[in-house]
Formats: C-alpha cells, sequence, structure tokens
C-alpha cells in the first residue's frame, strides 16, 4: 500500500483549501526556480528517468514526448494540457482541478520551459463550472504572486497560462481534435502526419499533455526520477490516480501505486463488491473503452499498461468499474455503444456509419431479438471499424463489444435462443 509520504496528490479529497496560501503549505512551488535551473535537458532526462508514462489513456513516455518539441524554433511553441476528461467513469482530473490546481500550474511552468515554450492552454471540460472556477483562481493567484507572467517564479522565464472552456464534446479529448477546436473549429481529429510537436496549435510546435501527468511532473522532479521510478514494475513506474466505480461499498479516487492487484485495490479502498467479491461479474478496468475482464481474470491481474494489455484490455485512465451479478452486461454494452454512436464526430465513414450500425444491433441483442449467426456478423463490422479511422474514436467504439463477446458469448447465446423459444411458442 502507497504511504501517504508517498502521495503526489495530497489534497485530492479536498480537506485543505485549493488557494495558494494551502498549497504553499503542502510543498507546491517550493523553489520552482531551482527546478527550472536544471535546463530543459535536465528537466526531460529527469522525466525519462522517471518512467512515467501520460496518464490520459494512452501510455506514451511523458520525457520522450516532451524531448521531440525542437530545441530551437522560429515559431512559438505551445503546451496544451487536456482537461476534458470525457472518459466515461474517469473523474481524476477534475480533483485535482478543484482541490490541486496549483500543482497543474507549477507543473505547466517547469513542462512548458523543458518545451521551449511560454504559453500554455488548459482545456477544460465546459461542465467543468466550479472546477473551471477554481483553476482560474488559482491562475490569478499564481499572477499576483509573480509565479506566472514575466520572470515566472523568479525563473528567468516569461511563462502565461490561458483557461479555454470546451463546448462539450468527448471526441476533443483526442489531441488533434482538441488543438482545432482551441483555434475555433469544429473539434475534429486531424490527419497525422504532420504531428502536434511539427505543427499543432496554429501550425506551431505543440505537446498536448494530460492534467495528471502534467501535475505530477513538479513532485518527480523535486523527489528525482528515481524515486518514481521505485513504484510499480519495469516500464509501469510511478503512482496512478485510480477511479472506482459501480457495485462497490464505497465508490472513490485514490492514489496507489502502479501495479496494485486489482482486487486489492477494490477491497482496501472501496469497500470490496456489494455482495461480496463472489458476486463480482466483471470489471472494465480502464474507463468505457477498455473491454471489460470477467471475475476469474479479476482475481490475479495488476492494474498497470502492460498487465492489462497481456489479458486484452487497458489501463486506459484506470477508470475502473466494477458490475456485480446483477447487471445485464449487454444492456450496459448497448448504452455504450449508444455513446460512442452519439459522439462519433463523422469525419471517417467507418465509425460514422458503423457506430449506429452497432448500437442498432446491440440494442436488439440486449431484448434478444437476435440471431446468433449476427454475433459473427457483429464482430467482423468492429473488425472493420477497428483500425481504419484518424483517430482512436472508432477503436474506442469496438472495444467493448469485443470484451463482452470475448468472455460472455454463451451468455448472450443462450438469451438469443430464449427468445427465439418465446416467440415460437407465441
Amino acid at each position: 500500500m502507497l504511504k501517504d509520504q508517498d502521495r503526489i496528490f495530497t489534497n485530492l479529497f479536498g480537506f485543505e483549501s485549493f488557494g495558494l496560501q494551502a498549497a504553499r503549505a503542502r510543498g507546491d512551488w517550493d523553489n520552482t526556480a531551482a527546478i527550472i535551473a536544471k535546463g530543459r535537458d535536465g528537466i526531460i532526462e529527469e522525466m525519462k528517468q522517471s518512467g512515467m508514462r501520460g496518464r490520459g489513456g494512452a501510455g506514451f513516455p511523458t520525457g520522450l514526448k516532451w524531448s521531440f518539441m525542437p530545441k530551437a524554433s522560429e515559431k512559438p511553441c505551445y503546451l496544451v494540457v487536456n482537461a476534458d476528461e470525457g472518459e466515461p467513469g474517469t473523474c481524476k482530473d477534475r480533483d485535482i482541478l478543484r482541490h490541486d490546481p496549483h500543482k497543474l500550474l507549477e507543473g505547466c511552468l517547469v513542462a512548458g520551459f523543458a518545451m521551449g515554450a511560454h504559453a500554455a492552454y488548459i482545456y477544460i471540460r465546459g461542465e467543468f463550472y466550479d472546477e473551471s472556477s477554481s483553476v482560474q483562481k488559482a491562475i490569478d493567484e499564481a499572477y499576483d504572486a509573480g509565479l506566472l507572467g514575466k520572470n515566472a517564479a523568479n525563473s528567468g522565464w516569461d511563462f502565461d497560462v490561458y483557461l479555454h472552456r470546451g463546448a462539450g464534446a468527448y471526441l476533443c479529448g483526442e489531441e488533434t481534435a482538441l488543438i482545432e477546436s482551441l483555434e475555433g473549429k469544429k473539434g475534429q481529429p486531424r490527419n497525422k502526419p504532420p504531428f502536434p510537436a511539427m505543427a499543432g496549435l496554429y501550425a506551431c510546435p505543440t505537446t498536448v499533455n494530460n492534467v495528471e501527468t502534467i501535475a505530477a511532473a513538479p513532485t518527480i522532479l523535486r523527489r528525482g526520477g528515481a524515486w518514481f521510478a521505485g513504484f510499480g514494475r519495469p516500464k509501469n513506474q510511478g503512482t496512478k490516480l485510480f477511479c472506482i466505480s459501480g457495485h462497490v461499498n464505497n465508490p472513490c479516487n485514490v492514489e496507489e501505486e502502479m501495479g496494485i492487484p486489482l482486487k486489492e485495490l477494490i477491497e482496501r479502498h472501496a469497500g470490496g463488491v456489494r455482495g461480496g467479491w463472489d458476486n463480482l461479474l466483471a470489471v472494465i478496468p480502464g474507463g468505457s473503452s477498455c473491454p471489460m475482464i470477467p471475475r476469474e481474470v479479476c482475481d490475479t491481474v495488476l492494474m498497470d499498461f502492460d498487465a492489462l494489455r497481456e489479458v486484452r484490455s487497458g489501463l486506459g485512465t484506470a477508470a475502473v468499474i466494477v458490475m456485480d451479478k446483477s447487471t445485464d452486461l449487454v444492456k450496459a454494452i448497448a448504452r455504450l455503444a449508444k455513446f460512442y454512436m452519439h459522439e462519433s464526430c463523422g469525419q471517417c465513414t467507418p465509425c460514422r456509419e458503423g457506430t449506429g450500425w452497432m448500437w442498432r444491433v446491440m440494442e436488439r441483442m440486449a431484448r434478444g431479438n437476435a440471431k446468433i449467426e449476427e454475433i459473427d456478423m457483429l464482430l467482423d463490422v468492429t473488425k472493420e471499424i477497428e483500425g481504419h479511422t484518424i483517430c482512436a474514436h472508432g477503436d474506442a467504439s469496438t472495444w467493448p463489444i469485443q470484451g463482452l463477446f470475448r468472455h460472455f458469448r454463451p451468455m448472450v447465446e443462450q438469451r438469443l435462443r430464449d427468445y427465439s423459444a418465446l416467440t415460437k411458442a407465441a
């Protein structure tokens, strides 16, 4: 179990004020100039040593991503913070934004300096009104205290932070769609290349990072990359915020060590599954786009990128959605299919047409009004969509359906047989 002294997000539950004075008492903005004095290469090397992988879902090595930014650029460079958090089941960034915003702002400064950026844009989900108010107050406090703006935190580096409220689209969590939205256009993903590090916001070098990734950076740089890398397993190092929801006795957000067993995570922090562990049916381990895993896998699986990939799922945003035996899994996945249909931007034909088709078939299967042969046809369609779109939205829409049939196909087939028998009897 992670010790309190090793937690990065010490005000996750909001027991203390989010204001600057309380944040400084918790260690934020503590001699930030000394971090920046390490230099661009020093900061990036420290982040590489930490083994930190992006906490927004993709899990790309953070230090490596920062190193892609050009060392010298005629155009201005930008840091963009993805605070859209539209993945169903995920609420970790929300607690950072409302209870620990100064961690994020300090992270913006050190990360921006490491990339040669003099400005950061925080793209926050439009529905997060209270959270955006907290962040804006924290920005104002930081400017008043000389921590942002000219010679930010006495570091010799000029740095500005701007808060931008989005208009409520799941797809704007994809980095290039987010950039399009920031520019005032429709939030649709761009073809890559060029990648944002070469031509991002306003066609300038840009790096997009998740809130948790940026907010953790100052603590890592203070305590050292080796300290952070001491948690978890190789290639899956550090601490992570987990969001546990669904059929548990105590839904919660908690910071824990990467690689903690899923069963221990649920029983230690969420009060266990409602009705006991034997009542568990399945878990979606990383947000709605990650394929579900059945109880027999949940018994032993570790919560990190590679362990979940080995069981054909993913860590994603680490949003653990627990479903007990009262859950109608087919209805649950049909509901997710409707969400992905609604959130498709329509730019790519496989996603635009396929998400609606999958939802309609899943709705019939939830009722039992389908033929068993349609299961294989549905799985074929998921493969036609997966990997054939500009962004990962198409993939995300297919994985919940694939996970359902990978582990619970006999249950679905029995429902279809029962329905067929009832209609024949009628």
